[in-house]
């Protein structure tokens, strides 16, 4: 067919071939006759012939070579396909003879009128590169005249070719380096991931460190961000002794062509493609400042949701960045819950990802999950998750007892590696605090005899003879155990049992010289030499004898020296230095090929060198496809003018979890935030707001100028005073009109206009927020587009605060107790914890604060604390405007605020009501309370105990509450009682001052039982008190908030034993 003259004849046979090749079949036989018709005359067939030659030219290089003439007329041809083909081919000849010709075909298609052309020749640099490497020189005068062309088509191509070839000379970027930047939304996915990689290492060179100054605030927080006030009563003098102590650093301030590269690819962080998310991903966190970082963890999100080859390159990325910045995907904790259709891989990803994302607050919800993986019956995961369990009990001290009770109990599993496992991670928490734990060694060395695994029998006989001390009776048992199947054991086992004979040698030689004898006789003639060596070793050094009287007298200080406690660590702590993203963080091995990520500069190099000339930056043709359609793209501003730039960027998530909700602010302090914030456009807005800015005032920026901040400011002011028009009964349903215009203030601006914008961003906050005491018809006024607002309107407090089961209700049917006498009177006292100071009369300048917890349901969201605030004005003028400013809140934490005090004059005394949902932690809320001349930074940090609400059960209810709640669940403390505690009025005011709970009616005298809820979640938490006549007690307390389980242990033990 293909001998034929029939150019239909030909082309089916083409076509044949090409499936052959496509199907994986060696079609190279028939390479002469389909050389002979690259000469054809039909486009279609002479395409397919070039598709052949591409694949076959390498193979057969003599044959190729009798028809370069006709390569050489392909390049010539008035079709910009055969001509690329035909480039192509040739560049796929692999033979040095014809470099002269590829040089010259790849100089002339660098100059060609088609994209596709010189996109082809972009491709063909890095083959002849790799053919002759003495060619460099006039191949980088090509790529250099190629990184200038203006199309969207080669710019990934020719940065591929650059990558290749000369990645060192970054000097041929400068002056495309804004060009590629503007370009690049519009390039193809794989030449994205190319640019977006090498602008990474550009940027790297070119500009300062966005964290640079981060060590200097975080050394002195309290007067980065609060501003405090007596640094400025201490004079000038120390100011200047302070300034030359630290080291003299200018302001870090965002170079615009930085800034130009974060905010251009920032949108392609919604792209298709998961290769270009990731390299976007990895970009922000090399580059990005700490606030602005977090906006990449729910686009890394959305690729959990991929192919499982994705979903593994992925966690391995995020497994790292979780270690430096947790709080960026704390909010995404459940995404990274193990499904049982996920690969073991997958699993064990996840699990890493967990168990550095686990923290005092969330770690309850963590162990639970670690608590079902256990059961599965892939092993390698079930080992993974004893060994997150460890490393759990580690990092956060408060769980540690929990965790290792939780494993103790794993001991009794009937799966042997469970066991073994188990054992081997016991081991390393019990170094931590060995003379508290004897008990759970001598529940070990009861194992011996059971567990066959030899790293678990190994750990158990290390943990014998390292604290043989607590257990002086069963130690020499189990040397005498472990003699008798001495020559049975695996090596690992043997090298213990010898370490076993040695210290119980040392300290216990009357019962163990003899059997000490026999190990090592058995030892001496084992068949492994590292065996026989190390009991000849151990021989020499723990028996004296004449030679060797040296060494034995510091035997002892040999094998029983204190050793530190292992640190368990994760697999990905020192990962970071690898470039995320790349096949070399992937495997943790530097691969062939890997460049490394530069350090930052010390000082920034001159900007001046990525300045063009302006009528070449006055129009830039993007070229998309093939179909020649141009467009235009306006140009940009350059960096030496510093000329306001006006343009409008939607925030690139509309929800809450985008940019503006916990994603960014959670690892990141307020300085870095207003910093990156007052040179960028405002990202944290809603879309509601930005709409509304576009009537009112544009986002300007500008290059290093603050102006743009105080012309925000200027229209936020002119809001400001359209909202105090607005009735206070009224603000709650124009709050659509108003829209939610908070954005980061700046806090390199003055004292007095920090204030005004605190007093703007106050009150945008405000209106987020319901005031506790509003009257009842102002509360239904709701319009329908309130409900943008992600607060709930108010609802009418719940009746009773009780849950009163239908079993006890029928035993109390003969009673005459209400709800409201059975609250205070039988639950819990009115008040737990006595009034504290907030503010102190002289810091507050004659206002004095104090606080106290009520313990009365807050009126509008049972989930909240009602905290009662009591101001007085020990000042002889009068205080006005006392209201709440702009929160500092850890996520999920919220306040609702007291309605604003117009006046307190001076004398005068007010008690509000403030609510604070604490999210069943016990973080402070930070706040200000904000007169009209000052703002007071204060704290609210609550017991735990004020985090829950009684609850009213029967006893049979308790005690089936009780049972679903045990192990990892349950915390139990022994204590004595003292003398002065152990009447029952006494041991009741005292566990209910201490914690809001209720009392359960119990059969028995000596046992005191009681219930509450916590408040958030509504979880239960049920605490037992077994008191004894001669005041020994234990204190039991099960939940599901382990956390708080321990924490009110401590409390209430603590409060009993004053």
């Amino acid at each position: 067919m293909l001998d034929t003259n029939k150019d239909s004849l030909k082309l089916e046979a083409m076509k044949r071939i090409v499936a052959m090749i496509a199907r994986g079949k060696n079609a190279s036989d028939l390479f002469p006759a389909v050389v002979k018709n690259v000469a054809c005359k039909n486009i279609e067939v002479k395409k397919l012939v070039y598709v052949y030659l591409v694949r076959y030219a390498e193979e057969q290089q003599d044959l190729a070579l009798l028809s370069i003439s006709t390569f050489q007329r392909g390049l010539k041809d008035p079709n910009q396909l055969i001509r690329a083909s035909a480039l192509r081919v040739l560049s796929s000849i692999r033979v040095p003879i014809i470099v002269p010709i590829m040089m010259l075909a790849i100089k002339e298609a660098a100059s060609d009128m088609s994209p596709y052309v010189r996109k082809t020749a972009a491709h063909a640099i890095p083959k002849l590169y790799s053919l002759d490497s003495d060619q460099k020189d006039q191949l980088i005068e090509v790529i250099e005249k190629l990184l200038a062309d203006k199309t969207t088509l080669v710019a990934g191509s020719v940065v591929m070719a650059f990558e290749e070839v000369c990645p060192e000379r970054i000097d041929l970027i400068h002056k495309n380096y804004r060009k590629l930047c503007n370009l690049l939304i519009d390039v193809e996915e794989w030449g994205q991931v190319v640019i977006i990689s090498m602008l990474t290492r550009y940027a790297r060179t070119q500009f300062l460190s966005p964290t640079q100054n981060e060590s200097l605030l975080e050394e002195n927080p309290e007067k980065a961000f609060y501003d405090s006030e007596e640094d400025e009563a201490k004079g000038p003098g120390t100011e200047e002794a302070a300034a030359t102590a630290l080291p003299a650093r200018k302001p870090y301030v965002m170079d615009p062509d930085h800034r130009l590269l974060l905010r251009n690819t920032k949108p392609l962080l919604q792209s298709r493609s998961a290769a270009v998310v990731m390299a976007v991903a990895q970009l922000y966190f090399h580059l990005a400042p700490k606030a602005e970082v977090g906006v990449i963890a729910k686009a890394l999100v959305r690729l959990l949701r991929s192919h499982s080859e994705v979903q593994y390159v992925v966690l391995q990325n995020v497994a790292t960045m979780s270690i430096k910045r947790r709080g960026m995907f704390e909010p995404y904790l459940k995404s990274f819950y193990i499904r049982s259709t996920d690969p073991t891989q997958i699993k064990i990803l996840k699990l890493e990802v967990l168990t550095n994302l686990a923290n005092e607050t969330n770690i309850p919800t963590v162990l639970r999950e670690f608590q079902t993986y256990i059961r599965s019956m892939d092993k390698d995961f079930v080992a993974a998750t004893i060994q997150a369990i460890g490393r759990c009990a580690t990092n956060i001290g408060r769980v540690r007892d929990t965790c290792l009770n939780g494993l103790v109990q794993l001991l009794s599993n009937r799966d042997e590696l469970v066991v073994a496992e188990s054992v081997v991670v016991i081991k390393k928490l019990l170094q931590m605090q060995p003379a508290q734990h004897g008990e759970i060694i001598k529940h070990l060395a009861k194992l011996t005899d059971n567990i066959q695994v030899p790293m678990a029998r190994a750990s158990i006989l290390w943990l014998i003879g390292e604290y043989c001390e607590h257990v002086p009776r069963i130690a020499p048992d189990v040397l005498r155990k472990m003699a008798k199947s001495f020559t049975a054991e695996e090596d690992i086992v043997k090298l213990q049992v010898i370490n076993l004979a040695a210290k119980l040698y040392l300290t216990n030689s009357k019962q163990t010289k003899l059997l000490t004898q026999y190990v090592l006789s058995l030892a001496k003639y084992d068949q492994n030499y590292d065996i026989r060596d190390r009991a000849r070793f151990t021989r020499q050094l723990i028996v004296p004898s004449e030679q060797g009287g040296a060494l034995s007298r510091h035997a002892k200080k040999l094998f029983l020296a204190p050793k530190p406690a292992p640190v368990l660590e994760s697999s990905f702590k020192d990962r970071d230095h690898f470039q995320l993203g790349s096949l070399s963080h992937l495997l943790n091995a530097k691969a062939t090929g890997y460049q490394e990520l530069p350090d930052w500069p010390e000082e920034a190099p001159d900007p001046s060198v990525r300045n063009v000339e302006e009528e070449d930056l006055s129009l830039i043709e993007t070229h998309a496809g093939l179909l020649d359609e141009y467009t235009e793209v306006p140009e940009w501003t350059k960096c030496s003018n510093r000329e306001k730039r006006k343009e409008k960027e939607k925030p690139f998530y509309s929800d809450s979890e985008g940019e503006s909700g916990p994603t960014e602010s959670a690892d990141s302090d307020p300085e870095s935030e207003s910093e990156s914030d007052s040179k960028s456009i405002s990202e944290s807005s809603s879309g509601e707001s930005s709409s509304e800015s576009n009537n009112e005032d544009e986002d300007e920026e500008k290059g290093r100028s603050s102006d743009s901040e105080q012309s925000e400011d200027e229209g936020e002011r002119k809001k400001m005073k359209k909202r105090k028009k607005v009735p206070e009964g009224h603000r709650e349903g124009s709050s659509s009109d108003e829209g939610s215009d908070s954005s980061s203030s700046s806090s390199e601006s003055e004292v007095t206009s920090e204030s005004e914008e605190e007093q703007v961003e106050s009150a945008s906050w405000r209106r987020k927020t319901l005031p506790s005491s509003k009257s009842a018809p102002a509360a239904k006024e709701i319009s329908l587009l309130d409900l943008e607002d992600f607060t709930p309107p108010s609802v009418q407090p719940v009746s009773s605060p009780t849950i009163v089961s239908t079993s006890l209700a029928t035993d109390l049917e003969g009673l005459t107790l209400t709800d409201s006498s059975l609250v205070p009177s039988l639950l819990s006292p009115v008040s737990g914890v006595g009034r504290q100071e907030l503010l102190h009369r002289v810091a507050g300048e004659g206002l004095a604060v104090d606080y106290a917890f009520s313990r009365q349901p807050f009126p509008g969201d049972p989930h909240m604390v009602s905290v009662h605030i009591h101001f007085s004005n020990s000042s002889e003028n009068p205080i006005k405007g006392l209201r709440v400013g702009a929160p500092k809140l850890p996520p999920g934490i919220s306040i609702q605020e007291f309605p604003e005090i117009e006046s307190l004059a001076p004398g005068e005394s007010t008690t509000v009501v403030l609510g604070i949902n604490f999210c069943d932690s016990t973080q402070a809320a930070n706040f200000q309370l904000c007169t009209q001349t000052r703002q007071f930074y204060v704290s609210i940090q609550p017991p735990v105990g004020e985090l829950m609400a009684p609850v009213f059960m029967s006893e049979n209810e308790f005690k089936k509450e009780q049972g679903k709640l045990t192990g990892m669940n349950e915390i139990t403390e022994k204590f004595t009682l003292p003398d002065t505690c152990r009447s029952d009025h006494i041991v009741v005011q005292k566990v209910t001052a201490t914690a809001n709970l209720g009392r359960v009616p119990c059969g028995t005298s000596d046992e005191y039982r009681f219930a509450g809820k916590t408040l958030t979640s509504g979880s239960l938490v049920l605490l037992t008190l077994d008191a004894r006549p001669d005041g020994a007690a234990q204190l039991t307390v099960n939940s599901e908030k382990m956390v708080i389980g321990t924490m009110l242990v401590k409390d209430v033990v603590q409060a009993l034993t004053q």
